[in-house]
């Protein structure tokens, strides 16, 4: 006796129409925005990538068109994150899993897995035709040809992904001649791999057992989320309709089972709304089409609401009985309403988190100074009595030029600062080389005092430019708080 039921491998039937169609316009713009994007350039001037989207490891930046992010602007990172999750949210509350349906990288290359499935192997019937038979000549080929091709899409998935980590031209160059690294050859393996398995193999087990989302999504549904919905009170008791035949006492649904057939998930979405549905429409479209042929009003399967079902179900109760199953009687569908208490707060959030990014991207400094107090020692008294601490200091140049700068201190009277560079060299002009980070050596002391203990004292770092530099700009310039013991 088995306690476990093996699971079922899906052959979904092609079906056209609208939500179809939608679908792979959907599938070639994201993928096409995913495979171009590394190939758009940028011009951000000498000594800089040029490259439009790039994750630099080896410099520590990242950049994505005219932004320029450092590993200092980690906060950057977190509010792409908290725009993306609340963002999904505000689109579940309106529109259902729309994105697991449309968007979702596991629904897009599963859906161009299985078209190359169908081109090679033919549409449903064939295809569990050809797994069901022994192996012969045919199959073998069909089957290897299906997944070499899915490893070629593997690879050129992970080839992709690593282009956002490298110059693209560079990396495909030296792809195309074999001289690459065991990482990035690894990451490129892996990813091929990865890529293969997940729209290969696993597809609807990704959504159902390991994606997370399907499990939460219900706590963002209210009854006004656009869901997909059978009309039970049209379609029901189902049942086989020849044509000529009366609809009397008949529900409209004629049990052809088209829409599990084409649900790439195989469910029965007349067995109402499940975890396992991702919105795709897909089941609407089989509908439609036999709503056609048996001319029949569409919509028996449709995007709804649960308040708007539960006005329609009302609408059908006050029909007459002798035209509540005829062929054309349908009640209207009602209003979306998309303001409500929920969708309020999502956009509140999502337009007060992206003006903060904003004002955050649009105002930062392109200087920053960061002043750390020696330790050990804390202090050192000299031979005439002044008190003397060490400082160290670097400076972050974020522009693409290179900038001199002058230092100075506020808050300590009669204090003298001196700057010490590299082999201990006294300057007075602090030379940061562009997007750098330079580090100085900093003393500062004072005179014999006959209070002891700790003071605030402020460092203030200033650009020092000659009349004919930069004369439209304003001088960068940055300050950081310490403190000077004695």
């Amino acid at each position: 006796m088995s306690l476990f039921e093996t699971a079922r491998k899906i052959y979904p039937r092609r079906v056209k129409g609208t939500f179809r169609s939608l679908k792979w316009l959907s599938m070639i713009l994201l993928l096409g925005i995913y495979y171009a994007a590394p190939w758009l350039r940028w011009d951000r001037g000498p000594h800089v990538p040029d490259q439009a989207i790039l994750v630099d490891l080896v410099g520590q930046r990242g950049y994505f068109f005219g932004i320029e992010i450092w590993p200092q602007e980690v906060y950057l990172l977190v509010g792409v994150l908290i725009l993306a999750a609340i963002g999904l949210f505000f689109a579940t509350a309106l529109l259902g899993r729309v994105w697991c349906g449309y968007a979702c990288p596991q629904t897009v290359w599963t859906d161009l897995f299985v078209w190359v499935e169908r081109f090679v192997q033919g549409d449903r019937n064939a295809r569990r035709k050809l797994d069901e038979s022994a192996w012969t000549l045919e199959k073998l080929w069909k089957k290897t040809l299906t997944h070499l091709i899915w490893l070629l899409i593997g690879a050129v998935t992970g080839g992709a992904w690593v282009f956002y980590f490298n110059d693209a031209p560079t990396l495909f160059s030296d792809l195309w001649h074999l001289d690459v690294s065991w990482s990035v050859l690894g990451w490129i393996i892996a990813l091929t791999l990865s890529t293969y398995f997940m729209a290969g193999f696993a597809r609807e087990n990704v959504c159902t057992y390991m994606c997370p989302y399907a499990r939460f999504q219900s706590a963002m549904f209210d009854k006004d989320t656009l869901i997909i919905t059978y009309e039970a009170e049209r379609g029901e008791p189902r049942g086989k309709h020849k044509k000529g035949e009366s609809w009397d006492g008949k529900g409209h649904c004629i049990d052809c089972d088209s829409c599990v057939i084409v649900c790439p998930m195989g469910i029965d979405i007349r067995d109402g709304l499940q975890m396992q549905c991702i919105s795709c429409g897909l089941c609407i479209d089989a509908c439609n089409s036999v709503m056609d042929k048996i001319e029949l009003p569409r919509g028996l399967i449709r995007y709804d609401t649960e308040s708007n079902q539960r006005q329609r179900r009302e609408g059908y109760r006050t029909l007459d009985i002798a035209h509540r199953k005829s062929g054309k009687t349908v009640v209207p569908p009602q209003k979306m309403r998309w303001v409500r208490p929920r969708t309020v707060a999502y956009a509140l959030i999502l337009s007060t988190v992206g003006s903060l990014m904003l004002t955050a991207i649009v105002l930062r400094p392109m200087t920053e100074l960061t002043v750390n107090h020696a330790r050990a020692p804390q202090f050192v008294r000299l031979s005439d009595g002044s008190v003397r601490n060490n400082y160290q200091i670097k400076i972050l140049n974020k522009s693409h030029d290179d900038r001199a700068y002058r230092l100075n201190t506020q808050g300590l009277s009669q204090a003298r600062l001196e700057v010490l560079a590299a082999g201990d060299e006294t300057v007075e002009t602090l030379h940061v080389p562009a997007n750098s980070v330079a580090s100085f050596r900093v003393r500062v002391d004072t005179p014999e005092a006959t209070a002891h203990g700790r003071s605030d004292i402020r460092f203030l770092l200033s650009e020092t430019r000659n009349p004919a530099q930069n004369s439209g700009n304003t001088p960068e310039s940055a300050r950081h708080d310490s403190y000077f013991i004695r």
